[in-house]
């Protein structure tokens, strides 16, 4: 006989973004001549699956390509529609969350091309369907525990990050590690990437409850930081802008520039001529 046991953790049972996301509707679509093109809204977020066939994502000033095994996670509010391609009748299934947020770079959408578990996911939406045109008793809640499994898989993906739409304070602990970080390490040549890693949470997520923290991007306060520091190095020493930006970390003495005139409203070079100026008249 042979026998497979496994035990589960406290920790592995933590809280997490399936706690507050809440299933609103499931909808199947395939295209035909009476497919709404039209650009849209809606109150929550959605999770778009293609499921067959090929077209292209709307957005209101962009769109992409997607097919079979695509999913686009769409932010509430964020204007879409959904186009079929020719020849290639495309069909997907659109689960509407509330109290889910997709963090990205981007305006308010996630893509991803899901490249393993792609059957695991579409199964588990075969029996939410099924679930819901059944209306047996219990079927809402059939449904949201494959929305919990749904998400959880979703977690796994590199490309996204996923979130409850009021992060919790675990978040802020790692703002305030990476922030510290940059603190200490701000001479170094740090990467978004390098931090998130710190932290270890992803890249989206990190960029997202930072700017929610402090009202600033992980990068732009590690400018700020950098910038702060040449302030020093401008008034007390005698070094040039090259070797500033290489003490910083900055790329080029240009982008240092930039960099300082942008926060400043001055180049370094001025600044540095206004407060030998203030000097000598005191003395």
């Amino acid at each position: 006989m042979s026998t497979s046991h496994h035990i589960f953790s406290q920790e592995s049972q933590s809280p997490t973004v399936q706690n507050q996301a809440k299933l609103l509707y499931i909808t199947c679509a395939q295209y035909s001549q009476e497919w709404n093109c039209t650009i849209h809204t809606h109150s929550c977020t959605e999770l778009f699956f293609v499921t067959a066939g090929r077209g292209r994502f709307q957005l209101q000033h962009e769109s992409f390509s997607v097919a079979v095994s695509d999913l686009v996670l769409v932010n509430a509010g964020v204007p879409h529609t959904e186009l079929s391609q020719a020849g290639s009748p495309m069909e997907y299934t659109v689960l509407g969350v509330e109290g889910l947020e997709v963090l990205a770079d981007t305006g308010g959408y996630a893509l991803s091309h899901i490249t393993s578990g792609w059957e695991e996911l579409t199964t588990c939406l075969k029996l939410m369907l099924q679930e819901a045109r059944g209306g047996q008793t219990g079927y809402h809640q059939v449904c949201q525990h494959l929305l919990d499994i749904i998400l959880l898989r979703l977690q796994r993906q590199d490309d996204l990050a996923i979130t409850s739409s009021e992060p919790g304070h675990k978040i802020s602990r790692e703002c305030d590690l990476v922030r510290r970080y940059i603190d200490n390490h701000f001479k170094e040549n740090l990467t978004l990437d390098q931090l998130s890693a710190i932290a270890h949470i992803n890249k989206y997520y990190l960029v997202h409850a930072f700017r929610k923290e402090y009202n600033i991007s992980p990068i732009s306060y590690l400018i700020a930081r950098r910038t702060q520091e040449s302030r020093f190095l401008l008034t007390n020493t005698d070094y040039t802008l090259s070797q500033i930006a290489q003490i910083l970390g900055f790329s080029s003495p240009s982008y240092f520039s930039q960099s300082f005139r942008r926060l400043e409203g001055i180049s370094p070079m001025e600044y540095r001529k206004r407060y030998r100026h203030s000097q000598e008249k005191h003395t």
